[in-house]
C-alpha cells in the first residue's frame, strides 16, 4: 500500500469516499471490520464496510485498498459486490468498539474509547495499534484524554453490560436518517438498542421510518412505554400507524393512550383504513392553506426542509377548518404554478380543481393509475363530503407496491457468498 501515512485514526474515516483507480467513486465508508486476537496482540483490520450506491453495504478487504488517509480511500477497483454480513468472529470498529469502557493496565485509569488508530505492519497487514480514551469525571462532562498502545489496554475481551453511543454517534452525526438506519440494521441487537437509546426522540423517529418493520418493532419494544409514545408522536402519522399495526393490539392501545390526544387521533384514523388503500397509505400532514392565503404564504410553507419533495410539490387549498378532516377541498396549487405567480396573488385564484381527488377506499392500482394518468407526485384524498382527510404521495405508493422486504434487501440482510474474499 503506497503513500499511506504511518497511522490513521478510524473515526476520521467515517463517511469518507472510496474511489477506484480511475477516480470514480465506489461508495462511502460506514465501518471497519477487525478480528480481536488473544494474548494482547493488536487486532487485525480485515477490511472496510462500504456503502455503495443503492444503500447496499459491501465488504472491501484491506488487500484491495491501495491508499488510505483521512481524506480519501482508493481501492484496486476489484471489489465483491455481495452484501456484507458480519461473521461471529468479527468486530465492527464504529458499531462495537467506540464507547467501550476500558482500563489502562499500568495506571488503572478507566475511560471511554472515542477513537482507534491503525497502522500497517511490515507484512502489510493493518493492525489496530492505539486506543484513544477519555476519562470520565463527576464534575465535568469531559475528562482528560489518553492515547495508549493497544497492549496497554484491557476491557475489550469482556462483554459490556452497557455500552454508550456518544462517540459512535459523533462519528456518524452527518448521516442522513436512511444511512444511519442502514448502520443500525447491520449491528447486533444489543448494540442497536444502545444506540437507539442515545438518539433523541426526533432523530430516532426519522431513523425508525427507514428501518424494516422487524427492526422497528424490536427497537420500540426495548423502550419504556412513555418514551415509545414520544417517539411515535415524532413519526409521521402514516408511518406510526404502519408500525402500530405490527404490534400486539393491547400494546398498540397502551401506546395510543400515552400519546397526545391529537397525535393519537390521527394515527387511529389511519389505522381504521384497510392497509392497501389510499386511506391506509396516506399522510395526514400535507401543506394545507385557506383560499385567502397568498402565494408568498404557500412558498414559505413548502420551503420547510422537513417536507419530502413529493409533499412540497402541492399545496392543498380548503375551507376551514384546516386540520384533517378539513372543510371542503377547493383544489390544489402546484409549486410550478406558484413560482410563476406574483407573491401577493391569492391561492383561490391559482388552484387546480379539474382533477378528481381520490377516495380513502381507492386501491393501490387505482392510486397508481391516478398518479400516472395525471403525471402527479401526490394527490388529495377526500371523504364522502369532499373534506380533505390526507394526501397520497408517490413514495407512499412505492413503499406499498415494492416487496415487503425491500428495505431488508437494501440494508444487506442477505449473506455474502462464501468463497469470496478471504477474511481471517
Amino acid at each position: 500500500m503506497s503513500t499511506s501515512p504511518n497511522r490513521v485514526f478510524a473515526a476520521r474515516l467515517a463517511g469518507l469516499p472510496v474511489f477506484d483507480p480511475a477516480g470514480d467513486q465506489v461508495g462511502k465508508i460506514r465501518d471497519l471490520v477487525v478480528v480481536l486476537r488473544p494474548g494482547g496482540l493488536a487486532p487485525r483490520v480485515l477490511g472496510l464496510v462500504v456503502e455503495v450506491f443503492g444503500r447496499r453495504s459491501i465488504f472491501v478487504p484491506m488487500t484491495r485498498v491501495t491508499h488510505v488517509d483521512s481524506g480519501q480511500v482508493i481501492t484496486t477497483g476489484l471489489v465483491n459486490m455481495r452484501r456484507f454480513e458480519q461473521r461471529p468472529t468479527e468486530t465492527l470498529v464504529f458499531g462495537q468498539m467506540l464507547d467501550r469502557k476500558v482500563t489502562i493496565k499500568e495506571t488503572g485509569v478507566s475511560g471511554t474509547v472515542y477513537d482507534l488508530a491503525m497502522e500497517q505492519a511490515r507484512n502489510r497487514d493493518w493492525l489496530v495499534s492505539r486506543v484513544a480514551l477519555q476519562e470520565g469525571t463527576k464534575r465535568l462532562r469531559k475528562g482528560q484524554t489518553h492515547v495508549v498502545e493497544w497492549r496497554d489496554i484491557e476491557g475489550f475481551a469482556a462483554p459490556e453490560e452497557s455500552q454508550g453511543a456518544t462517540h459512535l454517534l459523533a462519528a456518524l452525526e452527518e448521516m442522513r436518517p436512511a444511512d444511519l438506519a442502514n448502520v443500525l440494521h447491520d449491528l447486533p441487537a444489543k448494540r442497536r438498542g444502545e444506540i437507539a437509546a442515545a438518539l433523541d426522540d426526533e432523530r430516532l423517529a426519522d431513523v425508525l421510518e427507514e428501518l424494516p418493520e422487524e427492526d422497528q418493532v424490536e427497537i420500540l419494544g426495548n423502550l419504556d412505554s412513555e418514551r415509545a409514545a414520544d417517539v411515535l408522536e415524532e413519526m409521521s402519522p402514516d408511518d406510526a400507524a404502519d408500525l402500530m399495526a405490527e404490534l400486539p393490539p393491547e400494546t398498540a392501545e397502551q401506546l395510543l393512550q400515552l400519546m397526545e390526544p391529537e397525535e393519537a387521533e390521527d394515527v387511529r384514523r389511519l389505522m381504521s383504513y384497510e392497509e392497501h388503500t389510499a386511506g391506509g397509505m396516506m399522510t395526514t400532514e400535507p401543506v394545507i392553506l385557506p383560499p385567502d392565503a397568498t402565494v408568498a404564504d404557500a412558498l414559505a410553507h413548502v420551503r420547510n426542509a422537513e417536507l419530502s419533495p413529493s409533499l412540497a410539490a402541492l399545496v392543498y387549498v380548503v375551507r376551514a377548518p384546516l386540520e384533517p378532516p378539513t372543510g371542503r377541498l377547493i383544489g390544489v396549487a402546484h409549486i410550478q404554478r406558484l413560482l410563476r405567480e406574483p407573491p401577493s396573488t391569492l391561492l383561490g385564484h391559482v388552484v387546480d380543481n379539474d382533477t378528481e381527488p381520490l377516495r380513502p377506499t381507492a386501491s393501490l392500482e387505482d392510486v397508481a393509475r391516478h398518479l400516472a394518468t395525471y403525471n402527479l407526485v401526490a394527490a388529495p384524498v377526500v371523504d364522502e363530503d369532499g373534506r380533505l382527510v390526507g394526501a397520497v404521495t408517490v413514495d407512499d405508493l412505492l413503499d406499498h407496491l415494492l416487496p415487503e422486504n425491500w428495505r431488508e434487501s437494501m440494508t444487506g440482510r442477505a449473506g455474502r457468498a462464501k468463497g469470496g474474499f478471504a477474511r481471517g
